[in-house]
């Protein structure tokens, strides 16, 4: 009864004064469950019992649907994949993220008590970047310094149709510029070449180039302590080209669990 609430529901869902399942809320389940109060300390030793570990949570939007996530994963994917099969088709994974140069990532070693301080310029300065991936290691992308608009979507799809023979397949999310009428329009007029199909709302967790993004913030960005704008563009160019010649890295994007339904 226990076990079965603390895998299905968060605390405040079983109206506990909590917003992470820490062992005092475990513990005020169980006193309302089972009418029996304990420590913090067997409540520890009950979790490793029932197999629990301490990990940070991954956010979710409120506004996510899962029957319309379900039906993604049963219904639309499959059909998208079958028609790629048909048609010899590529599919693409496409997203855009934004980066800065204050982002930090990783730790740095430091006597205890005393937090490790980096030197940067005060100045925060920004890019851009759209890319698309496949399965088979494909990865192609644009870094630039203005917001993301319709036209730069639009020049993004130009490249890529260019560079990439034959029908295309675009999975994208449900961002305005994806979902806008002209870019509707210009598609709808290159439909032998271009099929665009977006992903539940909500549901960054099902696309495996979320994966691209944080590996380019990290790595690329947030260990690195750029002083110019064009230093920045020029460090995450420098690693998406390093990362565009390594396929085998671009398919480790559809490794982890949440994405690997788009592996086939």
């Amino acid at each position: 009864m226990v076990v079965a609430a603390l895998q299905d529901h968060c605390p405040d869902q079983l109206k506990l004064p909590f917003y992470l399942w820490t062992r005092e809320a475990v513990g005020q389940l169980i006193a309302r469950r089972c009418g029996i109060r304990v420590s913090v300390w067997t409540v520890g030793r009950y979790l490793e019992r029932w197999g629990f570990t301490a990990q940070k949570p991954a956010r979710q939007a409120f506004e996510r649907d899962p029957r319309k996530v379900r039906r993604w994963l049963r219904q639309e994917y499959p059909a998208i994949r079958d028609l790629a099969r048909r048609a010899r088709a590529q599919i693409f994974w496409a997203d855009e993220t934004g980066m800065r140069s204050d982002h930090a990532a990783g730790r740095s070693f430091s006597p205890r008590g005393v937090t490790p301080v980096i030197s940067g310029t005060g100045k925060r300065f920004r890019c851009n970047m759209i890319s698309a991936i496949t399965n088979r290691g494909k990865l192609h992308f644009m870094v630039f310094r203005c917001g993301f608009t319709v036209p730069v979507f639009l020049r993004f799809l130009r490249r890529l149709l260019r560079q990439c023979p034959g029908l295309l397949i675009l999975i994208v999310d449900r961002h305005p510029v994806h979902m806008s009428q002209a870019v509707q329009a210009w598609i709808e007029r290159r439909h032998a070449r271009l099929r665009v199909f977006f992903l539940p709302g909500y549901s960054p967790d099902l696309n495996p180039d979320e994966y691209l993004n944080q590996d380019v913030k990290t790595n690329a960005v947030g260990r690195t302590r750029p002083s110019t704008p064009t230093e920045l563009l020029g460090n995450v160019r420098s690693y998406l080209r390093s990362t565009q010649a390594r396929p085998s890295l671009v398919k480790r994007y559809f490794h982890p669990e949440p994405v690997r339904y788009a592996l086939v």
